[in-house]
């Protein structure tokens, strides 16, 4: 175990890594997953990662300091026992909490590949998600590619995932934050900042609609999305849906959110 900073200065540890490629594919693709209390969803999250039909990937875990389980230790055996499907797997953690969009800038950070996919730990993604989004933005005419949703758990159905547009975007966020990005386009915009109270996910795609950036559409199910009691669409939001919307709207004026 090592400890170091991110050029971000966010500092982590190291806790696991093993790389058995020494430079990437011209095709890798990294997968960032953000983990915090997720013991019991880890192992799901990473097995569908590992099932994934694209195979040149590297695997990056950013811990942002879980306290109230053994996060970090089940993430740890798991990765010991399958870091032969990878080209390089790291087990990153924060020695202090910093919330979920640092943990995403590490990972964005410590990532080798251009295209990072980015998905928090209590998810999923099926077999073909890597695949069909890396052959959407292989040729860099756009700086991310998304899906449609589905969710389940305490709530089954489909997101409200569409086309890309600044008009879909002014009256609040349809696009989640399991995408493929561009390495350069984060760094462009950014990477994601904290907000206090949660919209990290609408802000990060709103700083791309200000720098006249362009996602693509894959009208496809291929995300999964995990409704629970802790879970980003139960609790960060709600009581603070009136600030987030005075603060998102003070950042990007083009909002019209009511």
């Amino acid at each position: 175990m090592s400890a170091r900073t991110s050029p971000r200065l966010v500092p982590f540890e190291v806790i696991f890594e093993k790389t058995n490629r020494t430079w990437p594919a011209k095709d890798g693709i990294t997968v960032a997953v953000s983990l915090f209390n997720y013991a019991q969803f880890v192992v799901e999250c990473l097995d569908s990662i590992a099932r994934q039909t694209h195979s040149p990937l590297d695997l990056i875990v950013v811990d942002d300091h879980s306290k109230k389980d053994d996060s970090v230790a089940v993430a740890r055996h798991w990765m010991e026992h399958n870091s032969h499907r990878f080209d390089r797997i790291s087990l990153l953690r924060h020695t202090r909490n910093q919330g979920l969009a640092e943990a995403r800038n590490t990972a964005f950070e410590h990532a080798r590949t251009d295209p990072v996919f980015v998905i928090d730990a209590d998810n999923q993604i099926y077999p073909r998600a890597l695949a069909r989004l890396f052959g959407a933005i292989e040729h860099r005419e756009f700086d991310a590619a998304y899906t449609q949703i589905e969710l389940f758990g305490d709530q089954s159905g489909l997101g409200y995932a569409d086309v890309w547009s600044k008009s879909f975007f002014r009256s609040g966020n349809y696009v989640d934050a399991m995408a493929l990005i561009s390495k350069r386009s984060w760094r462009q915009v950014g990477g994601y900042t904290h907000i206090e109270g949660g919209w990290e996910d609408f802000d990060f795609w709103c700083k791309f609609v200000d720098q006249g950036m362009r996602a693509l559409y894959v009208p496809e199910i291929l995300c999964r999305y995990r409704v629970h009691g802790t879970s980003m669409l139960r609790t960060d939001t709600v009581g603070a849906t009136a600030r987030l919307k005075i603060e998102l709207t003070m950042r990007h004026p083009w909002l019209h959110l009511r």
